[in-house]
């Protein structure tokens, strides 16, 4: 696997930047090492965005995301690293990302990190979708 460099990302022109409109990636099957145990976590990583000039090219964000299938790193950290290399290519008006790993040690870890770009006030409070509830369990 490639090391994790925001260099394996692309972009293309927003289609539509007349309008304002949401783009969500649900990424179900998002993997890296525990720091500490090597161990793999698990992860669902929800990418919620209102583009303004750029969009991230899908097949491009899949190759970054399986890049840090071999990367330690502490939930924390990996889900701030992923948002600030996707805001800083597209520069989004607003970026969120919801990072939903799986049980380690019974204990469930949600991170929610965000990008808003400078100077952005919606019209209307973001308001996104509400996170499926793919495990029950969670």
């Amino acid at each position: 696997m490639p090391k994790p460099t925001s260099n394996l990302l692309e972009t293309f022109p927003n289609p539509a930047s007349e309008n304002d409109f949401w783009i969500r990636m649900q990424i179900p099957e998002f993997t890296c090492l525990c720091p500490k145990t090597g161990q793999p976590d698990f992860a669902t990583l929800y990418l919620d965005y209102l583009p303004n000039k750029k969009c991230v090219e899908l097949k491009s964000l899949k190759l970054y995301m399986a890049s840090f299938r071999d990367k330690g790193a502490f939930h924390e950290a990996i889900t701030n690293k992923i948002l600030n290399d996707l805001a800083s290519l597209t520069k989004p008006k607003f970026m969120r990302l919801t990072a939903r790993f799986y049980v380690r040690g019974g204990i469930f870890t949600t991170i929610i990190v965000e990008h808003k770009k400078k100077g952005f006030k919606p019209e209307n409070p973001i308001q996104l979708p509400e996170l499926s509830n793919e495990r029950a369990t969670y």
